[in-house]
């Protein structure tokens, strides 16, 4: 009798497992259950061992390799599924290739199945016990330990795949719950680290290196979002901690975990991209160094880190230095050219437009992540050429790709991007005004924040400068004229736009003053703006961080809180919330950290 009560309460807590994932996610045994560690798999300790050689390998440019290692044993040895589920995700990451996309989902599919065999089953009688009293962690052994781990990291990757999987609100849905599962199933291998003793220390190394990288990531992630969103999922079970996530990330790049490269890779994309994207910061960039020389030194031709090299360089002003890191990057390898795409777009922004549609021609030809964007951008090049250098067929070519732009507009988790419906909006202007459009190719510098590079190259800057003034006599000679009645249309808009850029060329250069008077006038013209609304709000926030610069903290704080509450509804609204909020929580010292990531 005792024998089959044991017996149901295992079979309710298993049933509980597999909630944990989907109705839909089948689990497809490849040898029984029962005997599946025995006869089907590896040993923990030569599982980690194998799966800590593909990671050398990969990183090594080995990708083949890498996954012949992983792949055989993925249907019975979790940490061989895992590393099979990355490869085939990253895959699918890079081509979006449909056929790629459906590889992964059911690569991954079998690794949450494979996982979930060697997870701790509890009774009914330990599942009602855990609502009363302390676990006993002592109760998992490191296999079922790393199980849970695995579990987490396989969810968080099928969670992200389902948001371009499918657009329905249901799978949106779906693709939350499994965030917040795993979120959940990461604080519990935290307190699993820090409240058990462990058979080995080596596997625990590993296992506190996949901790660490998880709830770093997601304390790191989370906290960058504007403060109301913060607010939601901290109700739902989220924590936002930067301190906490850039310590837990720090402390994992210094370990010798299988997990330790991601570690790294995590912060060399936070400070090289996030913080540059999302924020009006500077990367910690002798950080970034420090770990490049010993990354480097170990995976010397290893296409990430050599990509990550020519960033830092790109943002330290360095761009020859830069050009060099990642032609080195994109030559290192060619299995999977998507990787190129990374530097080639990094390359479209140094002024020489010859040499930068080479490139935007190469994305829009081999590129399937955003057809929208490289065609618009593609086609926002050619604009800046003089008229007097473009062929008859140059000029054709560019109608062609602004009337293609909209054909490939994509959705993701049930929503267009935001970048591709201002490329739209563009290619409507564009029309409007009988093909014409003033510095596209500023503009599209200038929202992805890569103004902040001028500042370290005055070369690059006062080319920029010199770009917008001769627009500037030239939208002047434009209206003055009255030639076309589509200019005095957009007029406005077209005026605003040129003196957004050039104020905030000037705060690069040093000029406040000069560029306070250009962000000035733009505030000044909101009334008379057709459709760029989004040009006041940037400039009001341009002046904060002249304010900033200026030591002046109460006159930024109202500046920056203006730009947040008094505007809404114009384009890109979401990546100026990003900047905003980082700026007030710099300014004000305020953070929401309030739920301690980790222990319950």
């Amino acid at each position: 009798m005792a024998t089959a009560t044991a017996a149901t309460g295992a079979t309710s807590s298993n049933q509980q497992q597999l909630a944990t994932y989907d109705d839909d996610d089948e689990f497809q045994d490849a040898c029984d259950a029962e005997t599946a560690s025995a006869t089907c798999a590896l040993d923990l300790e030569t599982a980690l061992a194998e799966a800590k050689i593909a990671v050398d390998l990969f990183f090594n440019n080995k990708f083949n390799e890498a996954e012949a290692l992983m792949k055989p044993l993925a249907t019975s040895s979790m940490y061989h599924s895992v590393g099979h589920s990355v490869f085939t995700y990253l895959e699918a990451m890079l081509t979006f290739e449909q056929q790629h996309i459906a590889a992964a989902s059911e690569a991954l599919k079998q690794c949450l199945n494979v996982c979930n065999r060697y997870r701790k089953k509890n009774t009914l009688t330990e599942t009602i016990g855990k609502t009363f009293k302390k676990v006993n962690y002592d109760q998992y052994t490191d296999l079922e330990a790393h199980a849970e781990l695995c579990s987490a990291e396989a969810l968080l990757l099928k969670a992200m795949l389902t948001f371009i999987e499918d657009e329905t609100l249901t799978s949106l849905i779906k693709g939350g719950m499994k965030i917040r599962n795993c979120f959940a199933m990461y604080k519990e291998c935290n307190n699993i680290l820090n409240h058990r003793q462990w058979e080995s220390e080596s596997s625990k190394l590993h296992f506190e290196s996949g901790v660490r990288m998880g709830l770093g990531t997601f304390n790191l992630m989370i906290s960058l979002l504007p403060a109301r969103i913060i607010k939601l999922l901290e109700f739902i079970g989220f924590s936002g901690n930067k301190q906490s996530g850039m310590q837990d990330l720090i402390t994992g790049s210094q370990s010798e975990g299988i997990r330790q490269v991601l570690c790294v890779m995590t912060l060399l994309g936070y400070n090289l991209i996030v913080c540059y994207v999302l924020s009006h910061k500077e990367g910690d960039l002798r950080f970034c160094d420090e770990l490049l020389v010993k990354q480097l030194k170990q995976y010397p031709d290893g296409v990430w880190f050599l990509f990550f090299k020519g960033r830092l360089e790109f943002m330290k002003g360095n761009l020859d230095d830069a050009l060099k890191w990642y032609k080195k990057s994109w030559k290192s390898q060619n299995v999977w050219p998507q990787f190129h795409h990374l530097c080639f777009w990094e390359l479209l922004l140094r002024l020489d437009w010859r040499e930068s549609l080479l490139f935007a021609t190469y994305l829009v030809e081999n590129s399937k992540w955003s057809r929208t964007i490289y065609t618009y951008q593609k086609a926002s090049i050619m604009c800046m050429l003089k008229t007097e250098e473009l062929h008859s067929s140059e000029i054709r070519t560019i109608a062609t790709l602004m009337k293609e732009v909209p054909k490939y507009k994509q959705r993701i988790a049930g929503k267009s991007l935001p970048m591709e419906k201002f490329a739209c909006k563009k290619t409507e202007r564009f029309f409007a005004q009988q093909s014409f459009l003033y510095v596209p190719a500023l503009e599209l510098m200038y929202v992805w924040n890569l103004f902040k590079i001028l500042g370290k190259h005055f070369q690059l800057a006062d080319g920029v400068y010199r770009i917008v003034e001769e627009n500037l006599t030239h939208y002047g000679e434009r209206v003055n004229s009255k030639s076309n009645p589509a200019y005095s249309v957009f007029a406005a808009d077209n005026k605003a736009l040129l003196l957004l850029l050039k104020g905030a060329c000037l705060r690069q250069m040093n000029s406040p003053l000069q560029a306070t008077r250009c962000l000035e006038d733009v505030i000044a013209m909101y009334k008379d703006i057709k459709e760029d609304h989004y040009l006041v709000p940037y400039a009001i926030v341009e002046l904060a961080l002249i304010y900033i610069d200026q030591g002046n903290k109460d006159q930024a704080i109202r500046a920056l809180e203006d730009a947040k509450k008094n505007y809404s509804g114009y384009s890109l609204e979401s990546r100026l919330h990003f900047r905003i909020h980082t700026a007030l929580i710099e300014l004000k010292g305020k953070s929401y950290e309030n739920i301690p990531a980790g222990d319950e």
